[in-house]
């Protein structure tokens, strides 16, 4: 079964310095019907205005992922990290047993375009950590480049949770399949552009939620981008 979310049936907030968008219920929005899916949590598609960002703050038993699209994201936090995310980036952050954070958009004439991701882990109270890396576009071009995963595989950033995260451009005729597990659930979040996913049309800011197949089917990309999670059900 594959149901389609469109990008237009997400939460929306309109904070002046910060729009979001929610896939899931969060903060001021809340949907009893998107609560999140599987394990995951939190998927928002932050804009962060130039000069502007989030101001100290903590989290405690869970894993963030932050996937940059345009612009830069500083982060501190009180492990010690003071870091730029440019685009192509993945960072993850295991909030673990507690963690203080801000991010923040320097640039005095840049948005910073980014998604925010929450995945439940599947071990509590951990010491927290952190982990960035780059994956080039030729990783992701016309295929799923692993990129988040709970053993680090194939240099994906290591997660502490039962999930996968793959990272793919499509455009023209370039196509891949991923092997499912039935019995698991899998989401793809269409970034930008146009794509199919098992034949089913997807634009940009829409989402594919996957239960119970055995093969997904990526093609028709325009000028694509695209998370794949496969989660725990």
């Amino acid at each position: 079964m594959l149901q389609v979310r469109k990008s237009q049936e997400r939460g929306y907030a309109d904070h002046g310095w910060l729009r979001s968008f929610h896939s899931f219920s969060f903060a001021g929005y809340y949907d009893p019907e998107h609560m999140g899916f599987g394990n995951l949590r939190v998927i928002n598609e932050d804009r962060v205005a130039a000069g502007a960002g989030f101001g100290t703050h903590g989290h405690r038993d869970m894993e963030i992922i932050s996937y940059v699209l345009s612009g830069e994201l500083a982060h501190k936090d009180s492990m010690g990290n003071v870091e730029s995310i440019p685009p192509g980036d993945v960072q993850r952050m295991s909030a673990g047993r507690g963690v203080m954070h801000s991010e923040f958009n320097h640039k005095a004439d840049q948005t910073t375009h980014f998604l925010q991701i929450w995945i439940e882990p599947n071990v509590r109270g951990i010491e927290p950590g952190y982990e960035q890396k780059s994956f080039s576009e030729d990783e992701k071009r016309g295929k799923l480049r692993l990129v988040a995963s709970p053993d680090g595989a194939e240099g994906s950033v290591l997660v502490h949770a039962d999930a996968k995260l793959f990272a793919g451009l499509f455009n023209g005729d370039e196509k891949a399949s991923l092997t499912l597990d039935p019995k698991r659930k899998s989401y793809v979040h269409l970034v930008r552009g146009e794509l199919e996913a098992n034949g089913t049309k997807l634009s940009t800011g829409d989402a594919a939620l996957i239960q119970g197949e055995s093969q997904l089917t990526l093609d028709g990309g325009k000028d694509a981008e695209v998370l794949v999670f496969d989660l725990a059900a």
